[in-house]
């Protein structure tokens, strides 16, 4: 089977490495992406060939006026590699394939409220909608619901082995403690009117997290000046490594509190979506391994900071949290493989009332 997987962002590398690299045993599998030098350079990392589309745009109206341009030459690809199926977490391969023969598996995680204009022009062309079950409650009538998240396709314990030797590139050890923070850039479509802390926030948090170790900043967008110095030298693909080992993410990002968590690093998050993505939501309400937080929530965020770290046991704890999560979750590449190896009749097997997912433990 040919098979093309489109990337559209640099968690999607992440989402489905070793997804291309079990599905390359058997079949013929194409990557394209956009112009977004942290794809390409995971990419070239992770040895997968790639085509690049072009740029993604940077404002809503140039995004807009790209995706028409972009989706011809997806069109044009599906048609000419004879793709029978594509796959990928965006619009581009959902509208590209429906002026081809080629059927469409669109991976979501995200809530259709809070990313309306996917719900509306999107989701609804898609052959196939994957999501985890937390968002089971939606009953989008084409969608596949697993016991697990798009995180643990990359970082169940089947699939990720930390490790500490990437501290020494960076002077640290596993003994050293310090944090991350991460801050958004909320330019995609479903950030329109979103948004996360005040620069004077972000100086607040470092100044308390100071008081216990080291802090490491990365960020999408240009960095506060006045945050330089806390800037990640961190390499892409070692950010995982990197994360497994600090104390606790503070971030506006929704992607890297869930990674945080699967891995028992405490998570904070301080943005507009707080309480409204119900993967998150999960993490927080059902095994307590993240905590969100609206802007104007910021102080209550900082005590419940100041009270886990007084707390010399919480990493512990975490992990017992962790565990109890796996538990109740799938090795999701290995899921996602079968899924796709095996489609349609797979498709119609895991729609059946009594499927089991203990197969993919």
């Amino acid at each position: 089977m040919n098979i093309l997987i489109d990337i559209g962002h640099p968690a999607h590398v992440h989402y489905f490495k070793n997804l291309y690299n079990i599905l390359s045993e058997k079949h013929h599998v194409f990557v394209t992406c956009k112009s977004v030098p942290i794809i390409t350079k995971l990419l070239s990392h992770y040895q997968i060939p790639y085509v690049v589309l072009g740029d993604k745009g940077s404002t809503i109206l140039h995004k807009l006026k790209q995706q028409v341009v972009l989706t011809s030459k997806m069109r044009s690809i599906l048609s000419e590699r004879g793709i029978g199926l594509a796959i990928g977490a965006s619009a581009l391969i959902v509208h590209a394939a429906k002026f081809t023969r080629t059927r469409t598996i669109l991976f979501d995680d995200d809530d259709q409220i809070v990313q309306p204009f996917t719900a509306r022009f999107v989701t609804p062309f898609a052959d196939v909608v994957v999501s985890p079950d937390a968002l089971k409650h939606e009953g989008i009538s084409k969608a596949i619901y697993y016991p697990g998240y798009h995180e643990l396709a990359y970082l169940h314990p089947k699939r990720f082995t930390p490790n500490p030797e990437v501290l020494m590139n960076y002077g640290l050890t596993k003994q050293d403690k310090y944090f991350i923070l991460r801050f958004n850039a909320f330019k995609a479509h479903h950030d329109i009117k979103e948004g996360g802390m005040s620069s004077e926030q972000k100086n607040q948090l470092i100044e308390l997290l100071k008081q216990y170790g080291k802090v490491f900043v990365t960020t999408e967008a240009k960095l506060d000046p006045q945050f330089d110095k806390y800037k990640m030298p961190i390499l892409p693909h070692e950010m995982h490594d990197f994360m497994y080992y600090s104390q606790m993410l503070v971030s506006d990002s929704q992607t890297m509190s869930t990674e945080a968590s699967v891995m028992a690093v405490p998570a904070f998050r301080c943005n507009t979506f707080a309480g409204r993505l119900a993967v998150l939501e999960e993490e927080e309400k059902k095994y307590g391994l993240t905590f969100s937080y609206l802007p104007r929530q910021f102080d209550w965020m900082l005590e419940s900071i100041n009270t886990l770290l007084a707390d010399p046991n919480y990493k512990e704890e975490w992990l017992v949290r962790s565990d109890r999560m796996l538990q109740d979750k799938i090795d999701v590449t290995s899921f996602w493989a079968w899924l796709i190896e095996n489609s349609p009749h797979s498709l119609n097997e895991v729609s059946k009332p009594d499927f089991r997912f203990d197969r993919f433990r």
